[in-house]
């Protein structure tokens, strides 16, 4: 999902703050500032000025503001230079640019269901 060109049905807006569980069928963008136990949306935008402090479940995320928390994002994550990130990620696909400052794990796997380890060392074998 571009944010540049992507259609959000739920906005939380610069100088709004929204706390609690948020479900979205759809997309959101948030350049306010959310805190909350869960995200759970389609797809999320974290604007430049946006501010989470949350664990997201979504199927592509795109970060351009503060995370804190985790992404279990089923398609992919995009981190842009001005994103600041501490949390941990697992998602199939992941860009990171330049100038991003992330700590925490990243785990790519297309099915979450098999251990990474696992999967590795059976191909390692050539089982």
């Amino acid at each position: 999902m571009d944010p540049k060109t992507a259609v959000y049905n739920t906005i939380i807006g610069e100088n709004s703050f929204f706390e609690g569980k948020f479900m979205v069928n759809g997309g959101i963008k948030i350049d306010g500032k959310f805190e909350g136990e869960m995200l759970k949306v389609s797809h999320v935008t974290i604007g430049t000025k946006g501010k989470v402090k949350s664990n997201i479940s979504a199927l592509s995320v795109v970060v351009e503001g503060i995370l804190i928390g985790n992404i279990d994002a089923k398609v992919r994550v995009i981190l842009l230079p001005t994103s600041r990130v501490y949390g941990d990620i697992t998602t199939p696909e992941i860009i990171i640019q330049q100038g991003v400052i992330f700590e925490g794990k990243i785990k790519i796997v297309q099915d979450k269901s098999i251990s990474v380890k696992d999967e590795i060392e059976k191909l390692y074998r050539g089982t």
